[in-house]
């Protein structure tokens, strides 16, 4: 998938080092589950090969490439698709010199079409560490509704703590309007 400023695709091997450099940032590995710190090439590499063993069957994982930079800056993905019932989850992280720059609502942008249009899901999910204020507020921006607290809903492999989440849905219906605001606001910035 293209967007204006990014190419989502599949990891490939040879993205190790720029995975490496963006998850390998404390302070984007804490806000996460599943990320170790120390973040080290074996462990890129590993994720690179689970990601393409589980790719159409139960995830689509996309690497966020920056186009200007031919650079792996983040990775965005689908989880736990459930084709019976029409759901998955998802989730991203950016590397911290790309944050504040509006990649991961314009990757949520396509990975949402691509979420409700091509694999044919009728309800999106998606969890924050209720500290986490920007990932809270982009997911509002793209949509997603406020469904409640997790509490002591996550433990970060790589701090250790254990935080409680913010729970937010998307139906399709939501996305078409959001989609539609996203798309007008940006428009007028042009």
């Amino acid at each position: 998938m293209e967007t204006d400023r990014l190419i989502l695709r599949a990891p490939r091997m040879s993205d190790w080092q720029d995975i490496v450099e963006g998850a390998g940032e404390y302070d984007v590995a804490k806000m996460t589950t599943t990320i170790p710190h120390p973040f080290a090439r074996g462990h890129a590499e590993w994720f690179i090969k689970e990601c393409a063993k589980h790719r159409g069957k139960t995830s689509f994982v996309f690497a966020i490439e920056l186009k200007a930079e031919k650079k792996v800056i983040g990775i965005i993905g689908l989880h736990n698709i459930n084709r019976d019932n029409e759901t998955a989850t998802t989730g991203s992280w950016i590397n911290k010199k790309y944050w504040r720059k509006g990649y991961i609502t314009e990757s949520k942008i396509a990975v949402n079409d691509f979420a409700f249009d091509v694999v044919k899901v009728r309800r999106l999910s998606t969890t924050v560490i209720t500290s986490n204020k920007a990932s809270n507020a982009t997911q509002l921006k793209v949509g997603y509704v406020f469904e409640g607290v997790q509490r002591q809903g996550q433990k970060s492999a790589a701090s250790g703590k254990v935080s409680d989440l913010n729970m937010y849905g998307m139906l399709k219906s939501d996305w078409k309007k959001a989609r539609k605001r996203l798309v007008s606001k940006a428009k007028n910035a042009n």
